[in-house]
């Protein structure tokens, strides 16, 4: 092949696909030959042609564009505007517009379906982990109370499991305990797992450095825990 033949093949240009057209398109009820169609007028749109004739676009097309194309119109896919050019001469030019308003609908509601199912594993999980550190089914008052964090309070499950964690490791595992830490970490806008862990070790050393009205019974080498049901 010439230099000369590959200089016209690169300026021959390329088109751009989303790929959400290729993975959506059977939901979106369109068959193959209306995505090489749309795709035939993507290619003569970004060259500059806005309103290929049947002919153009059939001498492409193994098959008869007239019924795809018309079916692609009435389903709301393709639109036919009015342009005009800079001399003011009204024209007509093919508008994908609402092809690609539909797609991002629908790619909008994928990740939407991916987001709630993703939530709806967490919270499995979440009830999951309780059980486990609970070493039993858990009561419906602690399964209404657990909905609450995750509905009423939004708190995400990663924090909830930290405020579990801290119970276990102060010793005082129950949902009293663990839902006045939540409190606490709301009303102080601990939001992440960092935040939560630096939050805890100032009241510990807080606690360390002064004396409490209680003392803190500890073992040698072990850390004093906060007593959140203080506050």
């Amino acid at each position: 092949m010439s230099k000369s033949n590959i200089l016209a093949w690169i300026k021959s240009g390329n088109i751009t696909i989303p790929t959400v057209l290729l993975s959506s398109y059977k939901k979106m009820n369109l068959s193959e030959q209306e995505v090489v169609l749309i795709l035939h007028l993507l290619s003569y749109l970004e060259k500059g042609n806005h309103f290929p004739t049947l002919a153009e676009l059939s001498d492409r097309m193994t098959l008869d564009c007239t019924g795809i194309l018309r079916r692609l119109i009435q389903k709301g896919f393709i639109e036919i505007n009015d342009g005009f050019s800079e001399d003011g001469i009204r024209f007509e030019k093919y508008s994908l517009d609402p092809l690609w308003e539909r797609l991002i609908s629908q790619f909008q509601a994928q990740n939407n379906l991916q987001e709630t199912k993703k939530n709806q594993q967490e919270e499995t999980d979440l009830y999951t982990c309780f059980e486990q550190e609970f070493g039993r089914p858990l009561s419906p008052f602690e399964c209404e109370s657990l909905g609450m964090w995750l509905d009423d309070d939004h708190h995400d499950p990663v924090i909830i499991k930290a405020a579990l964690r801290e119970s276990v490791i102060s010793g005082k595992l129950n949902f009293r305990y663990i839902d006045r830490i939540l409190f606490e970490w709301k009303k102080n806008g601990i939001k992440t797992i960092e935040q939560a862990k630096s939050y805890g070790r100032k009241f510990r050393q807080h606690q360390n450095a002064s004396k409490s009205k209680e003392e803190v019974q500890t073992k040698p080498g072990t850390v004093p825990f906060y007593n959140w049901l203080e506050q």
